[in-house]
């Protein structure tokens, strides 16, 4: 099965699409992890919860990038997936700080 991290990978990134769903839709500030509220304690939870939404799913379609070109080129998938992940991170911080 030489499709198999890519097929993962595209279910990962399906994971990670529906959190940030359930997140963006609901804006409910308690499905994020305890460990991730602790330590932030945003004005407007409401807000910051869909920032962080959209902040995962521009990770997630890293992810699901990557593993679109895994299927073709797996190496250069890995790469493409890196990048674009840490892209996204660097976006993310944009983005969240703008709450």
């Amino acid at each position: 099965m030489e499709q198999g991290f890519a097929i993962l990978m595209f279910l990962f990134a399906g994971a990670l699409l529906l959190y940030a769903a359930l997140l963006a839709v609901t804006k409910n500030y308690h499905l994020l992890p305890y460990r991730a509220t602790v330590s932030v304690k945003p004005k407007n939870p409401k807000k910051y919860t869909l920032q962080l939404a959209k902040t995962i799913a521009l990770a997630a379609a890293g992810i699901a990038l990557g593993a679109a070109v895994a299927l073709r080129y797996p190496a250069v998938g890995a790469v493409v997936m890196v990048a674009g992940v840490a892209a996204a991170c660097w976006a993310g911080t944009k983005i969240v700080k703008n709450e």
